[in-house]
């Protein structure tokens, strides 16, 4: 943004240094000089204030017209001529200034305001962080307290087992796309409204409402073998043989004080995929 403003403030002093040698050569400054020059300098203005699309319907009338008045009652000068590219040149400099470094930023700046404001959602993967988990068990626990015998939510974690290795193997590039595919295979076995969350560690946690613990059984099995399952090439070209870890619980009503804050409930779920013995085996 800091260059955009450089370059508009360096652009209308080179125009206005132009116009000053002109003086000192010419010993002159006609009013028709004084009037282009500040068309000229209006230009910049109006090309920074429009968008892209009204700036281009602007010139092409411009030109036309001041094509129309240089060929019939304008003198024939260079400086006539001049403005004639001059003039257009200043107000698409300006729109394209705009447009791409100093609106940019301004965006970028309103998208960082936004991160910090709201729970992260990779854009890639469609992973919700620890911080979206955090803010959608306090609210799933709201409701849950409110309605707490009609309503209920329950929590799964599926841990990436050796993950030191699996990293080593893969390089951070595959790694990325092996979370990518991971994220697509729990989305294909859960439901829409349920949700989906990364955290450090390999370690995946879906959250979902209005779940039993026979049904909350089945499903995790099911997504555990969909991640075990999935074909995945490491570095070398050889299949990646994936170990998951399974835990899960339904949260009661009495469990709200017990885990007060989203460390605990990942601790608890931590202890859980420790007793999941059918994927050590495996």
């Amino acid at each position: 943004m800091t260059w955009g403003y450089i370059i508009l403030i360096v652009l209308a002093m080179v125009q206005e240094i132009l116009v000053f040698f002109n003086i000192y050569t010419s010993h002159s400054y006609s009013l028709l000089e004084i009037s282009l020059n500040i068309v000229a300098m209006c230009a910049l203005l109006f090309g920074f204030v429009v968008s892209m699309g009204i700036a281009v319907v602007v010139i092409f009338i411009f030109l036309v017209t001041y094509f129309v008045w240089m060929v019939t009652y304008a003198p024939v000068n260079t400086l006539i001529f001049f403005e004639l590219f001059l003039i257009p040149a200043n107000i698409l400099i300006a729109a394209f200034i705009k447009s791409t470094l100093i609106r940019n930023k301004r965006v970028s700046e309103r998208l960082e305001a936004l991160r910090k404001r709201d729970p992260e959602v990779d854009l890639y993967t469609s992973l919700g962080n620890k911080k979206a988990l955090g803010d959608t068990v306090v609210k799933q626990s709201n409701l849950a307290r409110r309605y707490s015998d009609r309503y209920t939510f329950s929590v799964a974690m599926f841990k990436i087992e050796f993950l030191a290795l699996v990293q080593e193997s893969l390089g951070s590039q595959l790694y990325s796309q092996l979370l990518l595919e991971l994220s697509e295979t729990i989305q294909k076995q859960i439901r829409y409204e349920d949700y989906k969350f990364s955290i450090e560690d390999g370690r995946f946690i879906i959250l979902c409402p209005m779940t039993d613990q026979q049904y909350l059984q089945l499903l995790t099995d099911r997504i555990k073998n969909a991640m075990m399952d999935m074909t995945f090439l490491d570095k070398k070209g050889n299949d990646l043989k994936l170990v998951i870890r399974a835990g899960a619980f339904v949260f009661q009503k009495e469990q709200f004080s017990t885990y007060e804050n989203i460390d605990e409930i990942i601790a608890a779920l931590e202890r859980n995929t420790e007793t999941d013995l059918i994927a050590e085996y495996i």
